[in-house]
């Protein structure tokens, strides 16, 4: 069973803006997490929070290409994935974003729902930053109610 989510969207900004609300800690709280700790770069470990959850997370930054390409390891344990986000820039003011995370357990029984739990998180996520990016809107992140 291949376990690996794919995302993608279109947003109507240029890579370099796409890539720097990313990565970039004073941005990261407009449309996902509160807040990050530090700035993604490659051997860096990040610890992003959500206040309006109580939770943390921290991620290893294990691989970044300005503008391109960020890859990150999260979960921890025996429940660590892999997230790969490229960025293609289709013109000068239009990015594709895709994101593939990979390394869920196919022998885990709760996979299914872990699968569309990822899924349906990461489309949540890319659509909160296109939002910011494209109209400034900073008020859908942290909006799910569990």
């Amino acid at each position: 069973m291949d376990t690996q989510l794919i995302t993608k969207f279109k947003i109507v900004k240029p890579t370099n803006e796409v890539f720097e609300a990313i990565v970039n800690p004073e941005k990261i709280g407009n449309f996902w997490f509160s807040s990050s700790s530090e700035r993604w770069e490659k051997g860096r470990t990040p610890t992003l929070r959500y206040n309006e959850y109580d939770a943390e997370v921290v991620i290893h930054v294990l691989e970044v290409e300005e503008n391109r390409k960020i890859v990150f390891a999260w979960g921890g344990n025996d429940q660590e994935t892999i997230v790969t986000i490229t960025l293609k820039e289709l013109d000068k003011t239009s990015t594709i974003i895709e994101v593939n995370e990979s390394g869920l357990s196919e022998d885990d029984p709760e996979i299914i729902n872990k699968m569309i739990g990822q899924k349906e998180g990461w489309v949540y996520t890319l659509t909160c930053l296109k939002g910011y990016l494209e109209n400034g809107v900073t008020t859908l992140r942290a909006s799910l109610v569990f």
